[in-house]
Protein backbone atom coordinates (compact mmCIF):
# COMPACT_ATOMS: atom_id res chain seq x y z
CA UNK A 1 0.00 0.00 0.00
CA UNK A 2 1.77 3.33 -0.91
CA UNK A 3 1.05 6.37 1.47
CA UNK A 4 -1.49 8.28 -0.64
CA UNK A 5 -3.71 4.81 -0.55
CA UNK A 6 -2.75 4.49 2.72
CA UNK A 7 -4.01 8.44 3.66
CA UNK A 8 -7.46 7.86 1.62
CA UNK A 9 -8.41 4.36 4.08
CA UNK A 10 -7.40 5.92 6.93
CA UNK A 11 -9.57 8.94 6.16
CA UNK A 12 -12.79 6.19 5.05
CA UNK A 13 -11.98 4.23 8.01
CA UNK A 14 -12.17 7.68 10.53
CA UNK A 15 -15.09 9.24 8.38
CA UNK A 16 -17.01 5.98 9.57
CA UNK A 17 -15.74 6.70 13.28
CA UNK A 18 -15.71 9.86 13.65
CA UNK A 19 -18.61 11.34 11.23
CA UNK A 20 -19.61 14.56 12.83
CA UNK A 21 -16.38 15.48 14.30
CA UNK A 22 -15.55 19.71 14.61
CA UNK A 23 -13.43 21.97 15.95
CA UNK A 24 -13.59 21.55 19.61
CA UNK A 25 -12.76 25.30 20.19
CA UNK A 26 -16.23 26.87 20.56
CA UNK A 27 -16.82 30.27 18.32
CA UNK A 28 -19.12 31.75 16.87
CA UNK A 29 -17.02 34.39 14.89
CA UNK A 30 -14.15 34.19 13.37
CA UNK A 31 -12.11 36.66 15.35
CA UNK A 32 -13.47 34.75 18.10
CA UNK A 33 -11.36 31.50 17.16
CA UNK A 34 -8.13 33.51 16.41
CA UNK A 35 -8.31 34.42 20.00
CA UNK A 36 -9.00 31.18 21.14
CA UNK A 37 -6.60 29.38 18.92
CA UNK A 38 -4.03 31.77 20.44
CA UNK A 39 -4.93 30.79 24.03
CA UNK A 40 -4.91 26.83 23.59
CA UNK A 41 -1.04 26.60 23.27
CA UNK A 42 -0.20 24.50 25.60
CA UNK A 43 -3.60 24.54 26.88
CA UNK A 44 -6.85 22.36 26.43
CA UNK A 45 -9.06 23.23 24.82
CA UNK A 46 -11.91 22.55 27.79
CA UNK A 47 -9.73 25.21 29.70
CA UNK A 48 -9.84 27.37 26.86
CA UNK A 49 -13.84 26.89 25.94
CA UNK A 50 -14.47 27.76 29.73
CA UNK A 51 -11.94 31.11 29.87
CA UNK A 52 -13.35 32.72 26.73
CA UNK A 53 -16.73 33.54 27.39
CA UNK A 54 -15.95 36.11 30.07
CA UNK A 55 -13.46 37.10 27.81
CA UNK A 56 -15.93 37.57 24.62
CA UNK A 57 -18.93 39.32 27.21
CA UNK A 58 -16.05 41.97 28.66
CA UNK A 59 -14.45 42.78 25.07
CA UNK A 60 -17.13 41.84 22.27
CA UNK A 61 -15.26 42.80 19.57
CA UNK A 62 -11.65 43.09 18.11
CA UNK A 63 -11.71 47.09 18.48
CA UNK A 64 -12.61 46.71 22.22
CA UNK A 65 -10.28 43.99 23.04
CA UNK A 66 -7.44 45.76 20.93
CA UNK A 67 -7.89 48.67 23.42
CA UNK A 68 -8.04 46.59 26.62
CA UNK A 69 -5.54 46.81 28.85
CA UNK A 70 -2.91 43.92 28.82
CA UNK A 71 -3.40 43.40 32.39
CA UNK A 72 -6.70 43.12 32.36
CA UNK A 73 -6.46 40.39 29.41
CA UNK A 74 -4.16 38.49 31.08
CA UNK A 75 -6.10 38.61 34.23
CA UNK A 76 -9.03 36.87 32.50
CA UNK A 77 -6.76 34.53 29.96
CA UNK A 78 -4.18 33.34 33.08
CA UNK A 79 -5.74 29.96 34.16
CA UNK A 80 -4.80 29.11 30.19
CA UNK A 81 -1.35 29.30 31.12
CA UNK A 82 1.33 31.77 29.50
CA UNK A 83 -0.50 34.88 30.47
CA UNK A 84 1.12 37.30 29.89
CA UNK A 85 2.75 36.39 26.18
CA UNK A 86 -0.92 35.34 25.28
CA UNK A 87 -2.48 38.45 27.05
CA UNK A 88 0.00 40.73 24.70
CA UNK A 89 0.06 38.53 21.38
CA UNK A 90 -3.93 38.68 21.35
CA UNK A 91 -3.76 42.28 22.42
CA UNK A 92 -1.88 42.97 19.14
CA UNK A 93 -3.34 40.89 17.01
CA UNK A 94 -6.61 42.92 17.70
CA UNK A 95 -5.23 45.91 17.37
CA UNK A 96 -3.75 44.83 13.72
CA UNK A 97 -7.18 43.10 12.87
CA UNK A 98 -8.84 46.85 13.09
CA UNK A 99 -5.93 48.82 11.64
CA UNK A 100 -5.00 46.51 8.52
CA UNK A 101 -7.92 44.32 8.05
CA UNK A 102 -11.28 46.70 8.80
CA UNK A 103 -11.88 44.28 12.31
CA UNK A 104 -12.23 40.65 9.76
CA UNK A 105 -10.37 38.10 9.73
CA UNK A 106 -7.92 37.62 6.46
CA UNK A 107 -8.41 34.55 4.54
CA UNK A 108 -5.41 33.79 3.23
CA UNK A 109 -2.24 32.09 4.29
CA UNK A 110 0.37 35.19 4.14
CA UNK A 111 -1.98 37.88 5.54
CA UNK A 112 -2.43 35.43 8.43
CA UNK A 113 0.79 34.44 9.68
CA UNK A 114 1.27 38.45 9.37
CA UNK A 115 -0.91 38.84 12.67
CA UNK A 116 0.85 38.89 16.16
CA UNK A 117 0.79 34.87 17.39
CA UNK A 118 -0.03 33.54 14.79
CA UNK A 119 1.10 30.70 13.33
CA UNK A 120 1.14 27.93 10.84
CA UNK A 121 -0.82 25.48 12.70
CA UNK A 122 -3.06 28.69 13.75
CA UNK A 123 -3.89 29.72 10.45
CA UNK A 124 -4.60 26.55 8.75
CA UNK A 125 -7.56 26.15 11.66
CA UNK A 126 -8.88 29.68 10.86
CA UNK A 127 -8.69 28.89 6.78
CA UNK A 128 -10.28 25.30 6.79
CA UNK A 129 -13.02 26.01 9.85
CA UNK A 130 -13.97 29.44 8.72
CA UNK A 131 -13.16 29.71 4.79
CA UNK A 132 -13.44 26.20 3.80
CA UNK A 133 -9.98 26.15 1.71
CA UNK A 134 -7.71 23.33 2.04
CA UNK A 135 -5.61 22.94 5.36
CA UNK A 136 -3.62 21.01 7.64
CA UNK A 137 -3.67 21.63 11.38
CA UNK A 138 -0.58 20.00 12.47
CA UNK A 139 -1.03 20.02 16.16
CA UNK A 140 0.19 17.25 18.50
CA UNK A 141 -2.27 14.84 17.73
CA UNK A 142 -2.23 15.19 14.15
CA UNK A 143 1.98 15.01 14.18
CA UNK A 144 1.91 11.73 17.02
CA UNK A 145 -0.51 9.74 14.63
CA UNK A 146 1.00 10.49 11.40
CA UNK A 147 4.17 8.89 12.69
CA UNK A 148 2.19 6.38 14.55
CA UNK A 149 0.56 5.38 11.04
CA UNK A 150 2.92 5.30 9.14
CA UNK A 151 1.79 8.36 6.92
CA UNK A 152 5.82 10.08 8.38
CA UNK A 153 8.88 8.53 9.60
CA UNK A 154 10.05 10.16 12.72
CA UNK A 155 9.05 13.27 11.89
CA UNK A 156 8.09 16.02 15.11
CA UNK A 157 8.48 19.69 12.61
CA UNK A 158 4.87 20.52 12.54
CA UNK A 159 5.80 22.58 9.09
CA UNK A 160 7.48 18.62 7.70
CA UNK A 161 4.82 17.02 8.84
CA UNK A 162 2.47 19.60 7.21
CA UNK A 163 3.86 19.30 3.77
CA UNK A 164 4.07 15.68 3.80
CA UNK A 165 0.79 14.93 4.31
CA UNK A 166 -0.38 17.95 1.91
CA UNK A 167 1.63 15.43 -1.01
CA UNK A 168 -0.55 12.61 0.10
CA UNK A 169 -4.02 13.37 1.42
CA UNK A 170 -6.81 15.46 -0.96
CA UNK A 171 -6.68 18.52 -0.40
CA UNK A 172 -10.35 18.55 0.72
CA UNK A 173 -10.22 16.30 2.71
CA UNK A 174 -7.06 17.55 5.60
CA UNK A 175 -8.73 19.51 7.86
CA UNK A 176 -11.32 16.85 9.14
CA UNK A 177 -8.84 14.01 8.79
CA UNK A 178 -6.82 16.68 11.42
CA UNK A 179 -10.27 17.02 13.38
CA UNK A 180 -10.83 13.55 13.32
CA UNK A 181 -6.90 12.73 14.53
CA UNK A 182 -7.95 15.05 17.14
CA UNK A 183 -10.60 13.24 17.86
CA UNK A 184 -8.84 9.13 17.67
CA UNK A 185 -6.74 10.91 19.58
CA UNK A 186 -8.19 11.72 22.29
CA UNK A 187 -9.86 8.15 22.88
CA UNK A 188 -7.96 5.52 21.42
CA UNK A 189 -4.42 6.83 20.13
CA UNK A 190 -3.56 8.40 23.61
CA UNK A 191 -0.30 9.98 24.12
CA UNK A 192 -0.37 9.86 28.72
CA UNK A 193 -1.05 6.21 28.36
CA UNK A 194 -0.41 3.31 26.00
CA UNK A 195 -2.44 3.54 22.51
CA UNK A 196 -5.62 0.83 22.49
CA UNK A 197 -4.50 -0.35 19.75
CA UNK A 198 -6.93 -3.77 20.75
CA UNK A 199 -9.56 -0.61 20.16
CA UNK A 200 -8.26 0.61 17.34
CA UNK A 201 -10.20 0.53 13.68
CA UNK A 202 -6.63 1.48 11.39
CA UNK A 203 -5.38 -1.54 13.92
CA UNK A 204 -4.57 -3.72 10.26
CA UNK A 205 -2.65 -0.85 8.75
CA UNK A 206 -0.69 0.99 11.56
CA UNK A 207 2.82 0.66 11.14
CA UNK A 208 3.00 1.43 15.48
CA UNK A 209 0.35 -1.67 15.77
CA UNK A 210 2.32 -3.92 13.57
CA UNK A 211 5.75 -3.54 14.98
CA UNK A 212 5.41 -1.90 18.52
CA UNK A 213 2.91 -3.38 19.77
CA UNK A 214 5.20 -5.00 22.34
CA UNK A 215 5.46 -1.77 23.47
CA UNK A 216 1.73 -0.79 24.79
CA UNK A 217 1.19 -4.21 25.72
CA UNK A 218 -1.84 -4.29 23.32
CA UNK A 219 -2.78 -6.85 21.05
CA UNK A 220 -3.20 -6.86 17.18
CA UNK A 221 -7.07 -6.91 16.71
CA UNK A 222 -8.62 -9.92 15.07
Amino acid sequence: MTKKELAREIIRRLKTEYPDTVCTLDYDEAWKLLVSVRLAAQCTDERVNRIVPGLFAKYPNPKALGDADVNAIEEIVRPCGLGPSKARDIKACMQDLVTRFDGKVPDTMEELLSLPGVGRKSANLILGDVFGQPAVVTDTHCIRLSNRLGLVKDEKDPAKVEAALRKIVPPEEGNGLCHRFVDHGRAVCTARTDPFCDKCVLNDICAYAKKGAEKCNCKKKA
